[in-house]
């Protein structure tokens, strides 16, 4: 079940900062005097575009304190979403069905598409560098309810920084809840039959189920730029509705 701090975690408060041109920078992975070591751009362009969910550009410090020793994250895939990639400066690991490959300025467009198991990683080898990685990032839009989206993004990396910043153990049905709730489902071993399968019905039935009978929500007011979204969200789950508390102020 999950702790108080897990259900109010109202004390950390991820930096939002709006730039002249109307986009929301979000910064991740702090806790030191350099800053953030991935900076998220909310560009202002998502709206006009009816064919993609957000557009984001993305800013990763490979030699920041905070993502050094880090193993890779964990790889997963999107079931109702293609995901887009595009880089613009140093290079970007990308692991797609286990085979790493590294993308680059000049490369286009990398599309994932729907429910292919991928990653994003550091280059290694020869392809190794502390250079900042920048790249831009969407996603195909959806008439689904729970998206990789802003609200998802938002919560994801507030969840990370009570983790890789603060210390707080890792819970996997908050995870799982996370997760379902953003399209993202996470790789199971080759060898679990009808895997994708499996892997979504744990992330309905213990994340978006059982988590919400224990107390889990995907969205936290604290971390949401778009609450009356979020509370939208929920409100299609029976599970998950008592969280979507529009009234709610943290």
């Amino acid at each position: 079940m999950p702790t108080k701090e897990a259900a109010n975690p109202g004390r950390i408060v991820l930096p939002h900062v709006i730039g002249e041109d109307g986009s929301v920078s979000i910064s991740a992975l702090a806790g030191t005097r350099l800053g953030g070591a991935m900076v998220t751009r909310v560009l202002p362009d998502a709206d006009a575009d009816n064919t993609r969910e957000f557009h984001f550009e993305v800013v990763i410090h490979p030699d920041h304190p905070r993502l050094r020793g880090l193993p890779k994250p964990p790889a997963h895939f999107h079931p109702y979403q293609e995901e887009y990639f595009t880089v613009v400066q140093g290079a970007l690991g990308v692991e797609i069905e286990g085979v790493e490959s590294v993308l680059r300025p000049g490369d286009g467009e990398l599309v994932v598409r729907r429910g292919v198991n991928h990653r994003l990683c550091f280059p290694s080898g020869d392809s190794a560098s502390a250079e900042p990685i920048r790249f831009y990032v969407s996603a195909e839009r959806t008439a689904v309810a729970f998206a990789l989206d802003l609200a998802f993004l938002e919560n994801w990396y507030g969840y990370q920084e009570e983790v890789v910043v603060h210390g707080k153990k890792l819970d996997m049905i908050q995870v799982l809840c996370m997760w379902d709730a953003g399209d993202t489902y996470p790789t199971l071993p080759w060898w679990v039959p009808f895997r994708s399968s499996v892997s979504i019905a744990m992330g309905v039935v213990i994340g978006r189920w059982i988590g919400g009978l224990l107390g889990y929500r995907p969205f936290y007011k604290c971390w949401t730029t778009d609450w009356n979204l979020a509370c939208a969200k929920m409100e299609t789950s029976v599970f998950q509705r008592r969280f979507a508390d529009r009234a709610k102020t943290a």
